[in-house]
């Protein structure tokens, strides 16, 4: 049987869940992916109340829609970040409090427990989102970075959040970290650091995105391959390399949509990523989960590229074989 096809609505929280909610059938989903801000999931209020999580799912229902997994990717961030202005404009006002860094680091993880014990009470076995990171600011190693300042932010990493591991364990529900720049995971080596560093914590896995891996060079089948057993969801998201000489791969400070970018994110299936071979990698290790869209194409009107992800999924979304092809050759 072919995978769920949702939509995160990550990129839609400007719009109340139930116009969502019509609008993604309307599109053809399966499901929504629900961001934990704007309207769509609200945290505070699934920890507390499970009648409130009825009534989601009954919203959903109403339109034929089911969810597999929540996302807090906001909160997660602040978690392990150096904190500054820009959270501010991400973070609910309780989690920011009066934006002490400390203090905001500590409410998040808060907010990350209270989203575990939300999940468990929505019925969903996945929260997707970030961690932050208190060493992504040293990316470049110059001036030279002394080996035990990474060493030390990869241990901030692991004091945080495995008592917030040990909460999402207490409740049945894994956390998926999408590998990105800007988390204390963001590629192939980094993620089999951060798996070190929290002791290979069965809560602890990957919401798989190719498109973080496709730009930065990194080939998207081998993280499945490398990782397939921590697979715990996966991302439909493209992104396109447009290196032309003048650009350059760290983007220039430009915005995302600028075409002087050396590289930006598309609708599916109009970018780079080779998604046959990440449908047969998934097969591979066995990822029965959801395939969701995250759609961002600045270029784009987020409807039609909506509605044409959709399909794109869908025909491109295959079983694997359950008999070897020359069976019919063998000798009886």
């Amino acid at each position: 049987m072919a995978r769920p096809v949702t939509l995160f609505t990550g990129q839609w929280a400007d719009l109340p869940l139930e116009d969502m909610a019509e609008k993604a059938r309307d599109l053809g989903y399966d499901g929504l992916e629900l961001a934990c801000w704007g309207d769509h999931f609200d945290v505070v209020k699934g920890a507390e109340s499970k009648a409130y999580c009825e009534d989601r799912l009954a919203l959903l229902d109403r339109y034929g829609l089911k969810v597999w997994a929540i996302s807090n990717h906001l909160a997660g961030q602040a978690v392990c970040d150096r904190i500054d202005e820009r959270h501010r404009a991400i973070l609910p006002p309780h989690v920011w409090g009066d934006g002490d860094p400390e203090g905001v680091r500590q409410r998040a993880a808060q907010e990350m427990k209270r989203t575990a014990k939300a999940a468990s009470n929505l019925g969903v076995k996945v929260v997707n989102g970030f961690t932050g990171s208190s060493i992504w600011h040293l990316v470049y190693f110059f001036p030279p970075v002394d080996p035990e300042v990474v060493e030390a932010g990869f241990r901030d990493f692991a004091e945080r959040w495995r008592p917030i591991l040990d909460t999402f364990a207490e409740n049945g529900v894994k956390f998926a970290l999408e590998v990105h720049p800007t988390e204390i995971a963001y590629d192939m080596y980094t993620a089999e650091r951060a798996l070190e560093a929290i002791g290979g914590h069965e809560a602890f896995g990957f919401n798989f995105d190719p498109s973080h891996l496709h730009w930065q060079g990194v080939d998207p089948v081998k993280f499945i391959r490398k990782f397939g057993e921590r697979i715990y969801h996966v991302h439909m998201k493209d992104a396109i390399v447009t290196l032309d000489g003048e650009s350059g791969i760290l983007s220039s400070h430009l915005p995302f949509g600028d075409s002087k970018r050396g590289w930006d994110f598309r609708s599916l299936g109009r970018g780079g990523v080779n998604f046959e071979e990440i449908i047969r990698a998934l097969n591979a290790v066995g990822y029965q989960g959801p395939l969701s869209v995250e759609w961002e194409d600045s270029g784009m009107d987020r409807e039609h590229g909506a509605r044409e992800a959709c399909e794109f999924v869908r025909k491109l979304d295959f079983e694997p074989s359950k008999v070897a092809f020359e069976a019919a050759f063998a000798e009886k």
